[in-house]
């Protein structure tokens, strides 16, 4: 199925690993000339080379901070002067602090690192690429968020508050930019099993948890994003594909 979009380019942030990586991969294979973004230039390196080596399709490296504006300046800057403008971008943001109860988070500091890490350094780079977007007349942004905006999970309460942040966020980036030929939209990932994932001692007990009875492939949570990116999902906006096995309990 031709997804549309050999040949545009994309950013995709947390790209190291995981879920970002694994997108990264399924959008290079679609002829997607990609710019990756992490703070830690080593893996990401690493994870441009072998990409680029599995796809035959040019992939550079940019290390920086979702949270620090001058890093996502250097970013778009990089990527223009190398491909050109980007027309797509995969926000994945890193994790907030080890889960706790709820009444338990009155540490102003585990308040403000959520706020910057899942919401904040979202915004940044939505605000630096999106005008990029605007002059080309189309953009596909997709932000890898969470399940837990629609289902939260237990004593996860700063990452359901400020995903759920994020989620907002974007309905009001969709509604806004839907005249400049932009759609917004998110996947919602509920028990993936990435590296980082299957080290959790309870990964097993999770999964059999799910309706499924089995963790997500990080290639299933990329093939929604990817799809959500594409020419073929030029009229849906403003929503969040839940990616989860089923552990969503409401009708919508």
């Amino acid at each position: 199925m031709d997804l549309g979009i050999a040949g545009r380019v994309a950013i995709v942030t947390g790209a190291s690993g995981g879920l970002g990586k694994a997108t990264a991969r399924m959008l290079s294979a679609e002829g997607v000339r990609l710019a990756l973004f992490a703070r830690t230039l080593r893996p990401l390196q690493k994870a441009a080379e072998e990409i680029q080596s599995q796809t035959g399709n040019e992939v550079i490296a940019v290390a920086g901070d979702m949270c620090q504006v001058q890093d996502v300046e250097r970013l778009v800057e990089k990527v223009k002067i190398t491909f050109g403008s980007p027309g797509i971008l995969i926000i994945v943001t890193g994790r907030p602090p080890r889960p706790r109860k709820v009444l338990e988070e009155n540490e102003r500091t585990r308040w403000n690192d959520a706020y910057d890490t899942c919401l904040m350094g979202a915004v940044n780079v939505i605000s630096a690429v999106a005008p990029c977007m605007i002059e080309k007349r189309w953009g596909r942004i997709v932000s890898i968020n969470s399940a837990s905006v629609k289902q939260p999970m237990h004593q996860h309460g700063l990452s359901t508050i400020f995903r759920a942040g994020l989620a907002g966020y974007l309905k009001h980036l969709a509604n806004e930019n839907a005249c400049h030929g932009i759609t917004v939209n998110a996947v919602g990932p509920g028990s993936i099993g990435t590296d980082t994932f299957l080290t959790r001692p309870d990964a097993a007990d999770r999964a059999k948890l799910l309706p499924l009875g089995r963790l997500g492939k990080p290639e299933e949570c990329a093939a929604a994003a990817v799809f959500l990116a594409s020419d073929l999902a030029g009229y849906i906006t403003g929503t969040t594909l839940q990616v989860d096995g089923g552990m969503t309990l409401s009708l919508v």
